[in-house]
C-alpha cells in the first residue's frame, strides 16, 4: 500500500510502498476514506512530539470502510467508521470510570505505532470505534478527528460552558476555531483571537461575536473591555507562553481556563501567570480528547443540523501532499484545515 512515511524531522515525508498491516484479533484494518492533517501531527514532524520518530506513519483524524476484522471484533466488512485517536483498553480504572481519554494503557494509531497517512491503517481495540452517520461524509468525519472531540469535550466536559457566557478562544487554527462554533452552537458570546487577519475574518463570517488581534493590541484587556469583565470561560488552542497567559489573564473572577493546545517542544510553557489565577479565584483545566462513549452527543448534534462543522474543512489534498500542508504549521496558516481523501497520487 501507500504510506506517507516520516524519514526525517522538518523533511517532507516519504511516499513509499509498504505492507499492508495484518488485522488484530480485537480489531479491523480500515481502507482509509479521509484523514485530517493536524497541528499534533506537525508536533511529530517537527520532532517535538516525544513519542514519534523516523520511520513512523503519522496521521491519527482518520474515517475508514472496514475491509478485515478480527475473530473479536464487533464489526463487519463493509462499516464505515470513525475513530478517537485514543484507543482506550476499557478495563483500567480510568476506563471504568467512563474515562477512556485518560485510559492508563493508550494505543495511539499515528504517534507510536501506524497512522492513517496510508490507504490502510490497523485499528485494535475496535469497540472505542462509532459507526458514520447516514449522510456524513467521510471528510467531515475525519475533520471531526482529534480537534472537535477534544473542542467539545473542553468545552461541555471540563469547562462546562453555559448559553450566555462569555467565551474567548485563543488561537482560531482547527480545533481553536471546532471551540468557537461548539461555543456558539451552546449558546455562548464568542470572541476569538489571533495573529492573521483572514482568519480572524472568516471566523467573523460564521457568526463570532468579536475578534481581536493580538499582533495589535493587548488581547486579554481587549476581550475585558469587550465582554465587560471578563471571559467566563477562555480556551487555548495554540500551545505557546503568549497565549497561555493572555488567556488566563482575560478571564474574570472565578472563570475557568482550559489548555487545550499541547505545550511541548520549544515552544513548552515554563511560566505561568499564577498570580492572575490567585487573585481572580481561577480554574484551570487540562483537556486531551474525548471519552469514546461522548461521540454520540457529538455526531447528534451535527446530524440533526445543531451546528454545521463544514466551514472547518478548508481543502481536500491528496496524500503526497501531507508533507506540505506540515511544513506549513511553520508559519501562520490560513482559515481552516486540510483532509487528505486521495490516496493514490
Amino acid at each position: 500500500m501507500r504510506a506517507a512515511v516520516l524519514r526525517e524531522y522538518n523533511a517532507d515525508l516519504s511516499i513509499e510502498e509498504v505492507p499492508v498491516p495484518a488485522c488484530p484479533e480485537d480489531g479491523v484494518v480500515l481502507k482509509v476514506l479521509a484523514c485530517g492533517v493536524c497541528r499534533s501531527d506537525w508536533h511529530g514532524w517537527s520532532g517535538e512530539h516525544p513519542r514519534v520518530k523516523p520511520g513512523q506513519i503519522q496521521g491519527h483524524e482518520y474515517c475508514g470502510e472496514v475491509v478485515e476484522a478480527g475473530p473479536a471484533s464487533q464489526w463487519q466488512v463493509g462499516d464505515k467508521l470513525v475513530a478517537p485517536f485514543i484507543l482506550a483498553c476499557g478495563t483500567c480504572p480510568q476506563c471504568r470510570e467512563g474515562q477512556q481519554h485518560t485510559c492508563f494503557d493508550q494505543r495511539l494509531p499515528g504517534f507510536i505505532e501506524p497512522g492513517a497517512f496510508a490507504e490502510y491503517v490497523a485499528v485494535p481495540r475496535d469497540f472505542n470505534l462509532a459507526r458514520l452517520p447516514e449522510g456524513m461524509s467521510p471528510t467531515l468525519a475525519a475533520g471531526l478527528g482529534c480537534r472537535v472531540t477534544t473542542a467539545w469535550h473542553a468545552l461541555t466536559g471540563r469547562a462546562a460552558l453555559q448559553g450566555g457566557e462569555w467565551l474567548a478562544v485563543h488561537g482560531t487554527g482547527g480545533i481553536g476555531l471546532s471551540a468557537a462554533i461548539l461555543g456558539r452552537a451552546l449558546g455562548a458570546h464568542v470572541v476569538v483571537v489571533d495573529v492573521v487577519q483572514e482568519k480572524l475574518d472568516h471566523a467573523l463570517s460564521l457568526g463570532m461575536d468579536a475578534a481581536v488581534n493580538a499582533a495589535e493590541e493587548d488581547a486579554a484587556a481587549k476581550i475585558k473591555e469587550i465582554t465587560s469583565g471578563g471571559a467566563h470561560v477562555s480556551v487555548e488552542a495554540l500551545g505557546i507562553p503568549q497565549t497561555v497567559n493572555a488567556s488566563i489573564r482575560c478571564l474574570r473572577p472565578l472563570g475557568r481556563h482550559v489548555q487545550v493546545g499541547m505545550p511541548v517542544g520549544h515552544h513548552a510553557v515554563q511560566e505561568v501567570d499564577m498570580n492572575a489565577v490567585y487573585m481572580a479565584n481561577l480554574a484551570l483545566y487540562g483537556t486531551r480528547g474525548m471519552p469514546s462513549h461522548r461521540y454520540p452527543s457529538l455526531l447528534g448534534l451535527i446530524t440533526r443540523g445543531k451546528v454545521d462543522m463544514s466551514p472547518l474543512i478548508a481543502r481536500e489534498i491528496p496524500l503526497s501532499q501531507a508533507g506540505a500542508e506540515l511544513a506549513a504549521f511553520n508559519g501562520p496558516t490560513p482559515p481552516g484545515v486540510a483532509v487528505i481523501t486521495d490516496f493514490t497520487r
